[in-house]
């Protein structure tokens, strides 16, 4: 039990004195937080934007089982986050297989940010869980440009009938159709 105290607290310093001054430049967040009406913890994205007015959008959020499915791939887009001096910041211990207890902020690159956003934005009202994964799978080997597009399209476009219909194509052109066969031999081949 004091081992894992300690890790605890080492977990807590590493991030009051590296990672949470990252927060305020960040050009993106990933919120761990708790809702009264979702399963604990619910992850929440969001988009900082810097000039006369600052200001924090949120861009969606993944809780409950898609959660769970989709947490390695959430993991890996985390590993490759590097501070200001391109050292890698961690930030994938907070989500360690088991119960998630970490509660805060944690900053986001603008890769991670919109790759995350994408991901949180094309799973929601997906209840089929292989094409959740698949969709998180594909947004994972989005380039930070091609992810940065789709999001583009699926949220700040004037025009919600494009928002609508980009979301509509993406979720099938990342997670195919509901029912689908192959579906399963896709996400066998890419979790390899």
């Amino acid at each position: 039990m004091a081992r894992t105290t300690s890790v605890n607290l080492d977990l807590e310093a590493e991030y009051r004195n590296r990672i949470a001054p990252q927060l305020h430049q960040a050009p993106w967040l990933l919120r761990v937080t708790e809702f009264r009406d979702k399963p604990s913890p619910v992850l929440v994205v969001k988009e900082k934007f810097f000039g006369e007015k600052n200001a924090i959008k949120e861009r969606g959020l993944m809780y409950g089982e898609s959660l769970r499915r989709c947490l390695p791939v959430i993991r890996r887009i985390l590993s490759r986050i590097c501070d200001i001096d391109g050292v890698p910041m961690g930030l994938e211990k907070f989500f360690p297989n088991g119960s998630i207890r970490f509660r805060g902020n944690l900053p986001l690159n603008r890769e991670a940010g919109a790759k995350l956003a994408l991901l949180f934005k094309l799973q929601e009202r997906v209840s089929d869980l292989d094409r959740v994964e698949l969709i998180a799978l594909r947004v994972e080997r989005f380039t930070a440009e091609e992810a940065a597009y789709w999001l583009a399209l699926a949220t700040y476009s004037q025009d919600e009938a494009v928002r609508r219909w980009a979301t509509a194509g993406m979720r099938i052109l990342l997670g195919g159709q509901p029912g689908d066969k192959a579906i399963e031999a896709l996400l066998d081949k890419l979790r390899k």
